[in-house]
């Protein structure tokens, strides 16, 4: 090398020396070319790294020749305890400087680096290099010499979602090595991806996302709602009810808590496999969040009320029934009263309770006195819905006519301990002949909420079991002469399916305001009998008690008030008539009173003349 040569590299080194002077960069190392490497640690609010939250390793060097290089590497320090770190970084090129020209990148193992092929350029994502491997990146210079290059590399985890991050901070060692002028100088910098609390690893659990479900039996059926339980009492050592619980922290992450459970009552709980009694707890519960507990009867018959709560959570109360082994009373409620030839389900439901007036949910079975119309004189199994309590038994129909049903709390009549009392269930073989609507009610409210069962019969006028008719109706439907409230259903459907408890298809309608008769009426379709294809009708009242009181009390008031008004005049007539009548007898009193003075003058007038006359024969008579 000439000596030329020699002092322009000198002259070079110094420049750069006193270019670093003035940045704001604080290096942690400085050699041969002016090389740094500076660390920004990095923060992740999620248990996600990504670019947004990398950490970045800034490496500045200044190149001699065109061959000068720096290589990257990173080794894992530490990490925060119980999590699984990532078994790859991320390098993203954020931001790269120079004076002229840029550098290239290549990753590979440390073999590869020494001559490597171009792997990408300025902002290209870099592939992600094994931590605990020799692996790296290699920065490699501009072609020509006296550059300085400026790297930063956005640095994060490659891959979170197979990985446990736990909130702390994970440290790796970051070792930069250049190859200046033949020159090797080697920094090691330790850089920071950190990673704060996330909602997830939280240890509280919450009560919007915890959950304990109740299932019968011994083994946990899936289920997302509660199932009740009735069991029988007899202590036996099997698990009648599976209790599942699922402590869960606001972001839907598994809690730890301390868990209690206590029955009270009859019966014990314990976790399966484990331990039985009346209360127990669970220090800490497995870092899934999930314990299963199992409740077991004690011998004693009754209602058991099973409290469940955590740290943080108390959940609502679950209920078994436990019941003696035989019933006491049986009631049965026919729910189909008219069924098909064949196999009905559900036609009979039967509540039994035993000697404590506890709800029994032992074996029940149904039994028919009328083989040749429905069911069988060997008892049939009824099957146990527990979250009605009660007992639901098929029928078979045999033919049409009348059956009488009992059923027992035994699979034979010989060891039933219970029986009830006989009820009846009509099979009807007829087919649909005509079609009846009716409201459910004679008088309504205004607006009031009203039933419309249509109703198809059969040729006898019976009613039909369940049916699907598909011409029921006519075109149309049903129609009413007034138009329902708002909310009502429609009613111009042709297509019927009946409904096997009460053998009908029901609409909901709400009444008119106004006052008034309201008649509804449609045409039998192509699924009765032509017979039946005729226009059939209903009809009900909507009454308004207010409005009609006032209407009926205005009118009692017009007709007092006609009265009143008839009353006046007939008053008026009657004084006129006394008016006349007064009169008339005046006029007559005058007329009298005149024929009186004229009778008094004519008896003064014969007075005088008899006076006249008796004083002449005096005067004859002295003579």
């Amino acid at each position: 090398m000439s000596t030329k040569t020699t002092f322009k590299r000198i002259a070079l080194v110094a420049v750069a020396a006193l270019g670093l002077g003035v940045l704001s960069v604080a290096p942690s190392s400085a050699s041969v070319g002016a090389f740094s490497v500076t660390a920004t640690n990095g923060t992740a609010t999620t248990a996600v790294s990504d670019s947004t939250t990398a950490a970045v390793l800034a490496v500045n060097f200044l190149t001699l020749g065109a061959t000068d290089s720096a290589t990257v590497s990173f080794a894992l320090k530490s990490k925060p305890t119980g999590s699984t770190a990532p078994t790859q970084l991320v390098y993203l090129v954020s931001d790269t400087a120079t004076s002229t020209g840029l550098p290239t990148f290549e990753t590979g193992t440390a073999a590869e680096i020494a001559n490597p092929s171009n792997f990408g350029a300025l902002n290209t994502v870099l592939a992600g290099v094994n931590i605990d491997d020799a692996h790296g990146l290699n920065i490699k210079a501009p072609t020509s010499s006296g550059k300085y290059t400026n790297t930063q590399l956005k640095v994060f985890f490659a891959d979170t979602t197979t990985v446990t991050l736990k909130e702390g901070t994970y440290v790796y060692s970051a070792i930069v090595a250049t190859d200046i002028a033949g020159v090797r100088t080697t920094n090691v910098t330790d850089i920071s991806i950190v990673v704060s609390a996330v909602a997830n690893q939280s240890k509280t659990a919450s009560a919007v996302t915890s959950t304990a479900v109740m299932s019968k039996g011994s083994t946990w059926s899936a289920t997302t709602t509660d199932s009740a339980v009735a069991t029988v009492a007899t202590a036996d050592g099997t698990d009648r009810a599976i209790i599942k619980i699922n402590l869960k922290n606001a972001a839907g992450g598994y809690a730890e808590e301390s868990l209690t459970a206590t029955i009270t009552g009859p019966g014990l709980i314990g976790k399966v496999s484990g331990t039985y009694g009346k209360s127990i707890t669970y220090q800490a519960l497995a870092t899934d969040g999930e314990i299963t507990l199992a409740v077991r009867a004690d011998g004693s018959a009754g209602n058991a009320t099973i409290s469940l709560s955590s740290t943080s959570v108390t959940f609502p109360a679950k209920t078994v029934t436990f019941f003696a082994k035989a019933a006491k009373t049986i009631t049965p409620t026919v729910t189909l009263p008219v069924i098909a030839v064949g196999d009905n389900d559900g036609v009979v439901y039967a509540t039994a309770v035993d000697a404590n007036g506890a709800n029994w949910g032992g074996a029940a079975y149904i039994v028919s006195s009328d083989t040749a119309v429905a069911g069988s004189a060997t008892p049939v199994a009824c099957s146990y819905n527990s979250a009605k309590s009660r007992h639901e038994c098929p029928v078979k129909g045999i033919a049409a006519g009348t059956a009488s049903l009992k059923v027992i709390d035994a699979s034979t009549v010989a060891l039933a301990t219970a029986t009830s009392a006989a009820v009846s269930v009509k099979v009807s073989a007829g087919v649909p002949t005509s079609v009846k609507l009716a409201f459910d009610k004679a008088t309504y409210a205004p607006f009031e909420k009203a039933t419309i069962s249509v109703i198809p019969l059969d040729e006898a006028g019976n009613v039909l079991p369940a049916k699907s008719l598909s011409n029921l109706f006519a075109t149309g439907g049903i129609t009413s002469n007034i138009g329902f409230s708002a909310n009502s259903e429609t009613l111009t459907a042709v297509a019927i399916d009946t409904d096997g408890e009460t053998n009908s298809y029901d609409y909901t309608v709400y009444m008119p305001a106004a006052s008034g008769d309201v008649t509804i009426s449609a045409t039998g379709g192509t699924s009765l009998a032509a017979a039946g294809r005729v226009k059939v009708t209903a009809t009900a009242s909507v009454v308004n008690s207010s409005v009609d009181a006032a209407t009926d009390a205005a009118n009692e008031a017009t007709d007092a008030a006609n009265a009143a008004t008839d009353a006046a005049l007939a008053a008026a007539d009657a004084a006129d008539a006394a008016t006349a009548a007064a009169q008339d007898a005046s006029d007559a009193v005058a007329a009298l009173s005149a024929t009186v003075a004229k009778l008094v003058a004519s008896l003064k007038a014969q007075i005088t003349s008899l006076t006249n006359l008796v004083i002449k024969i005096q005067k004859k008579v002295k003579a």
